[in-house]
């Protein structure tokens, strides 16, 4: 019946039970640990008083705003919030049959001084689970509504979990929400009863439905209008829904001078003041979170192309943007 081989699989009761009893929201989220996970980047005080209690709270988050900002980048920041182990089994027996749940691709197995740090999994564990960093799973553009839901091989006769249940524990972010090849209002109301019940309903072929925890904190992000992706009676279900905006001179500063510090070279005010108000403001592109990096990757590389000094001068701020954005002449 079953092609699966590897670890005996834990009957789903056993599953559920353990689950619950690493609950990714058992976790207390605090303002200390908010500022120890992103005392080193450029982020605004109100912003991380939002994100905070959004990833304490366990509910479903909504960011949103021009591409960009930042909400990637700080979205994956938030799984260090998350730093402890949690057992994820091989497999999962429901009734007769198994499906498979620890992905390598996707979890990541604690080594031995990982273990050791918690005293309870150093003493040993039950050998039918992995002992991982609590996952956490990133789907973009790629994502379809089948990958939310049992998929079953037929050569090799195995049925693999769908993501959210591989992401249980952990954290599951949708990203590029509404770039997907499925309308959104589908892919939205697919989350309606997990976000409400805190339990997600899968069916085999045959029809048989089992139902399993949605234990993990699920994120949205996007850089379109949210009103535009669903409606205000889904929006209501979301209890966090944070907007990503435009850096002040002042940040994206900061940002630059610390995207010199790790290429190693001077932080000189003149370049800098000639990127914002030259470039910037003058031909009206907004400030954002990526251009320093980006922009100053660009210079490196023309440099190091041309056997020149490891420096970033004006010249070659200027041959980096106009690399960088497209141009297009004027009619």
């Amino acid at each position: 019946k079953s092609g699966y081989t590897g670890p005996a699989p834990v009957p789903l009761n056993e599953y559920i039970r353990v689950v619950n009893a690493q609950s990714v929201h058992n976790i207390v989220v605090t303002r200390e640990a908010m500022l120890q996970q992103f005392g080193d980047i450029v982020i605004r005080e109100e912003k991380l008083n939002q994100l905070g209690p959004a990833v304490h709270s366990g509910r479903a988050i909504f960011i949103y705003g021009p591409a960009g900002t930042g909400k990637t980048y700080i979205t994956q920041r938030l799984i260090k919030l998350l730093p402890d182990e949690v057992l994820i089994p091989y497999a999962v027996s429901v009734n007769e049959t198994v499906v498979q749940l620890f992905d390598p691709q996707l979890h990541h197995a604690c080594d031995d001084s990982d273990k050791r740090q918690n005293h309870m999994l150093g003493q040993g564990y039950d050998p039918r689970f992995v002992c991982c960093h609590r996952p956490v799973i990133i789907s973009g553009g790629e994502l379809t509504l089948d990958m939310l839901e049992l998929s079953y091989n037929a050569v090799t006769r195995e049925y693999q979990a769908p993501l959210q249940m591989k992401a249980n524990n952990g954290m599951f972010i949708i990203d590029d929400l509404g770039r997907q090849r499925v309308a959104p209002v589908d892919l939205l109301n697919r989350w309606i009863v997990p976000m409400e019940e805190k339990k997600d309903f899968l069916s085999f072929g045959a029809g048989c439905q089992f139902a399993i925890p949605f234990n993990n904190v699920l994120v949205f992000s996007t850089n379109i209008n949210p009103l535009d992706l669903a409606d205000e009676a889904f929006l209501r279900r979301i209890g966090y829904k944070i907007h990503f905006d435009y850096l002040s001179e002042d940040e994206y500063g900061r940002i630059w001078q610390q995207e010199c510090e790790k290429a190693g070279i001077e932080f000189d005010k003149d370049v800098l003041n000639f990127l914002i108000h030259d470039l910037h403001f003058k031909k009206q592109v907004p400030l954002v979170p990526c251009h320093p990096r980006d922009l100053l990757n660009i210079a490196l590389n023309m440099g190091s192309y041309l056997g020149q000094a490891n420096s970033v001068t004006k010249e070659r701020i200027l041959a980096a943007w106009d690399t960088y954005f497209v141009q297009l002449e004027e009619t």
